[in-house]
């Protein structure tokens, strides 16, 4: 009698996926903490840093535009082993030339490469998993996302950021996420599918959801690029620093779930204006806060939980009015409006740093948020809200900032499918 040989669970099997994703996002996570430091150490201004932070995400609306080529070119893995050797070469770029023209180009070109990394190491995922697991999956996806980049953050403390070290740690980091992928003996996914950005059909599907992406793209953009420099302003260490935008991450990460569930319950736009409010408040504590304290960490988690747990919101209110056949045109659509928004918001932050301090970051953010609950208010006088029956239950597997949405039956419903690459 032949026994049947019983196949991985889906997370056991995407176990190598998961750490090629550990070491990539932590080396990138040690990347966001100590470039605005060090540049802040080497005397670039304000807007430089916010250059930085808007070359990274140009790059990644870029490489979201442009890798699956590649992909269809020479395939995943291949794929896969030149943007990780690129990425590692860019990390060592930064102390030889300390420059800020170089670094805003050397973070283009890291932005670039991660946004083709993502697209693989989600499609690989999206294909170990089935249509029932596929929520768990990509829940633990993101719970690795929020885990790791704390680690890599924290990681700034290891050694003085002026030194080349820390420089040296990121690109072995990132040099590391390509052995679990070359390695692995899952087979490659099956080809990727590429589809138009029909912007304009978004937003007449969801206008709130669609302007609140771009909004949030702004607050989010802002805060990556922004608020290390921010925090080792006011703290004066890099420990400190470390430790608050730590506190942010594990904030947004503990309100993920629990704000998506509300949402279910209730209209999801005024789960959107309740954490843009809290933003706004939290945000006008921590700028009249001018030294670091217990209280001063406990208001950067309290920041994290409302700005970080808002695009998945803002997604999931996108999802309720679409049919499965949109879902993949929503998905990419999305995630490129974030990135265009997260691109601009760096830039229009780093204005308000230089006319009124460090601080000023948390002026722009609140501009950002009222722009935000005032557009969802109207739009709250414009349309009813779904009964409750009628929305889809918050699932993060689909409205998490993911490069793919894996429904094989979503896939063959739609009508966005342009090209299938192998």
């Amino acid at each position: 009698m032949v026994t049947a040989i019983a196949k991985p669970a889906p997370i056991l099997a995407a176990f190598s996926i998961l750490l090629s994703v550990a070491f990539l996002i932590m080396g990138n996570g040690l990347q966001l903490m100590l470039l605005p430091i060090r540049g802040g150490i080497e005397g670039f201004s304000a807007f430089q840093i916010g250059l930085l932070g808007s070359g990274y995400f140009f790059g990644f609306v870029l490489g979201c535009t442009f890798t699956p080529s590649m992909i269809m070119r020479v395939g995943h893995i291949r794929t896969f082993a030149a943007l990780v050797a690129i990425a590692s070469a860019a990390a060592l770029g930064y102390p030889m030339a300390v420059d800020a023209s170089i670094w805003i180009v050397l973070r283009l070109i890291t932005g670039f490469c991660l946004a083709g990394l993502y697209l693989v190491v989600e499609s690989w995922l999206n294909d170990q998993a089935t249509n029932e697991t596929r929520g768990a999956l990509i829940s633990t996806y993101v719970t690795v996302n929020f885990t790791v980049i704390t680690v890599g953050q924290m990681m700034v403390t290891l050694f003085q950021p002026s030194s080349f070290i820390l420089f040296s740690i990121a690109s072995v980091l990132v040099s590391l996420a390509a052995v679990p992928i070359v390695m692995t003996r899952s087979s490659q996914p099956p080809p990727i599918t590429v589809v138009r950005f029909r912007p304009r059909r978004m937003f007449r599907l969801s206008p709130t959801g669609t302007v609140a992406i771009f909004l949030i793209g702004l607050a989010t953009g802002s805060f990556w690029a922004l608020a290390p420099a921010y925090a080792n302003s006011v703290s004066g260490n890099v420990s400190d620093a470390a430790w608050f935008m730590s506190a942010a991450v594990i904030g947004g990460a503990l309100a993920q779930l629990p704000a998506g569930k509300v949402s279910d319950r209730i209209d999801r736009r005024k789960v959107l204006i309740g954490l843009a409010l809290l933003c706004s408040v939290v945000g006008a504590a921590l700028w009249a806060t001018t030294q670091t304290s217990l209280s001063w960490f406990a208001l950067g988690a309290a920041f994290g939980a409302g700005l970080l747990p808002a695009y998945a919101i803002a997604a999931a209110h996108v999802f309720d009015f679409a049919d499965r056949s949109d879902y993949v045109e929503i998905s990419a659509g999305l995630l490129l409006l974030n990135g265009i928004g997260s691109t601009i918001g760096p830039l229009l932050s780093s204005l308000s740093i230089e006319l009124l301090g460090q601080p000023g970051f948390f002026l722009a953010n609140a501009l950002i948020q009222i722009a935000l609950m005032a557009y969802v208010g109207f739009r709250l006088s414009r349309r009813e809200g779904l009964p409750v029956e009628e929305k889809q239950t918050f699932d993060l597997g689909t409205s998490a900032a993911v490069s793919v949405v894996g429904d094989e039956d979503a896939v063959q419903l739609s009508d966005l499918v342009v090209q299938e690459t192998a």
